[in-house]
């Protein structure tokens, strides 16, 4: 790790944020440790990935294998590791979760809603233009809102990936 984390309750002005992290997330893990070394880029994070994990209108199982095939084409151990039995919990199956392993392809078990949204994902995450095909397919099975809740997904988990990734934690 390329940032020492905030050990929690050694930091007394920290105190109040520490807490509302554990109340959303039930711990300050250690992603939260590194991110209080700013506190207001940590109360952001937090707000936000609130959002997009509890405010969602994606059903939790999607949304999470979202996250995952994120952390898979990212190369972020730490994040997979800490979906993938949030993923099982949501009702993902471990035939799903293997389906994204490979950041080449997709393997077999997804539906076809789901594979639209993983497609999606690898698309937003590696080329970041989506193609209209590609756009209207997805619209086909969401609405606006949902629309705009894969998109946020997928785009903040690319970022929680890239910081993990980039200061080298979960390696």
């Amino acid at each position: 790790m390329r940032i020492a984390p905030i050990t929690p309750g050694s930091r007394p002005e920290l105190a109040e944020q520490e807490a509302t992290i554990a109340a959303q997330r039930g711990r300050v893990s250690p992603l939260y440790q590194v991110l209080l070394n700013s506190p207001p880029m940590a109360h952001g994070w937090e707000q936000l990935l609130t959002a997009v994990r509890n405010k969602n209108t994606l059903p939790a199982d999607l949304r999470e294998l979202v996250i995952i095939r994120v952390a898979v084409l990212n190369r972020a151990t730490y994040e997979y590791e800490a979906h993938v039995p949030i993923a099982i919990k949501a009702g993902a199956t471990q035939e799903k979760i293997d389906a994204l392993g490979d950041p080449e392809k997709l393997g077999p078990g997804l539906s076809d809603l789901e594979h639209t949204l993983i497609t999606l994902t690898d698309v937003v995450t590696r080329n970041i233009e989506v193609p209209t095909a590609l756009y209207d397919k997805v619209r086909s099975h969401l609405d606006e809102r949902q629309t705009v809740d894969v998109m946020v997904t997928i785009g903040a988990y690319n970022m929680v990936s890239r910081f993990l990734v980039a200061l080298g934690m979960g390696h």
